[in-house]
């Protein structure tokens, strides 16, 4: 039983070992693979680096620098843009007012070549530095007060603003001049502005006996009326009411002062117009009126209608005094009413029909 015990057991014992042998070769050709992938993977990812590497080196395409100094800052803008090239911008006050808005100086130079991307500097010109009270004396008072807003809002010294402000009210005098003209200002012209400064203006009023002939109005319809009330800027107040003995319907039938006579341009005029006898369909006539602050000279008034269909018609354009101002129309139900003192809305309504017109 012996010798055929062992005998069998050497034999078994031999299959493991072949098994083992093979095992191990096994693994060892694999990771012999592995090792081998291993190392082409880190050659691949080296090549790769290098190229990319040598890429960032020879860079962005190059470009010549423009000459953009002098040039409108949205014109040198546009031109940079067209070489791909990218503007740092610094403001600087200039010499002259007529510089505002111009490039002064430009880093690198023009004719330079430089990689597409660079950033170029520009220095911009913000204006003159304005240190010194300007000259108003002349001016109007309304051009005045838009420099001196313009002033407020553009100058600056080491970050803090030196305002010039007009003392308000200013004073008014009966003067040969044009109304609303400037006639002494101070600080005078020249002064130094140190800090917050107060100005205070005389301003002209007009001449108070100066005489204006009043236009005829009689027997005008309501286009014509407004048409020559403008032309002659007298002062004026509207009444309307229904035709009688004979009287013209849709015509001024009434005037005092009447056209021709001469009278001094504070003179309100009177005018009575009477009603349409009849009226386009959905059409309204009707008379407009609104309190305003009097005015120390006559200023730009204007009375406009916006049309249902956003169509603007302009009914009245006078330089006006200010008070009541009581202006005839004929318009459409719905359209809007408009009343603009020197181009600033003041005022609007919407025109309807009379509730004695409306049907249910």
């Amino acid at each position: 039983m012996l010798l055929e015990f062992f005998p069998s057991n050497i034999a078994g014992m031999g299959l493991i070992n072949l098994d083992l042998d093979a095992i191990e070769g096994y693994v060892s050709n694999h990771l012999r693979l592995f090792i081998s992938m291993a190392a082409g993977l880190i050659v691949l990812v080296g090549i790769v680096a290098v190229s990319v590497f040598f890429i960032n080196v020879q860079g962005a395409e190059k470009t010549m620098v423009p000459d953009v100094q002098g040039r409108d800052l949205t014109a040198a803008l546009l031109e940079l843009q067209v070489k791909e090239l990218y503007p740092r911008i610094s403001l600087r006050y200039s010499q002259s007012s007529t510089d505002k808005g111009l490039v002064l100086e430009q880093t690198p130079q023009p004719g330079t070549i430089v990689k597409a991307g660079r950033r170029i500097q520009l220095v911009v010109s913000q204006g003159v530095m304005v240190n010194t009270i300007e000259n108003y004396i002349g001016r109007n008072i309304d051009e005045v007060r838009m420099d001196i807003q313009t002033l407020l809002s553009t100058q600056s010294v080491g970050g803090t603003v030196q305002p010039v402000t007009i003392k308000d009210p200013v004073m008014y005098q009966y003067s040969t001049e044009p109304a609303g003209t400037v006639l002494q200002q101070k600080p005078e012209a020249g002064t130094a502005i140190s800090g917050p400064t107060m100005m205070e203006l005389v301003v002209s009023r007009g001449n108070e006996n100066v005489m204006t002939k009043l236009p005829n109005l009689l027997g005008l319809g309501l286009d014509n009326a407004l048409e020559q009330i403008g032309l002659a800027g007298i002062d004026f107040e509207f009444s309307i009411r229904e035709s009688r003995n004979g009287e013209k319907a849709g015509t001024v039938v009434y005037q005092n002062p009447g056209g021709g006579a001469l009278a001094a341009s504070s003179t309100r005029v009177e005018i009575v117009m009477t009603i349409p006898d009849s009226l386009p369909q959905n059409q309204v006539f009707g008379l407009f009126t609104y309190e305003m602050a009097q005015n120390p000279y006559p200023l730009l008034v204007t009375l406009e209608s916006i049309l249902p269909g956003g169509a603007r018609q302009r009914l009245l354009s006078v330089q006006y005094p200010g008070g009541r101002l009581s202006v005839p129309y004929l318009q459409p139900s719905g359209a809007v009413l408009v009343l603009s003192m020197l181009n600033r809305e003041i005022h609007r309504e919407t025109v309807a029909l009379p509730v004695e017109n409306l049907r249910f």
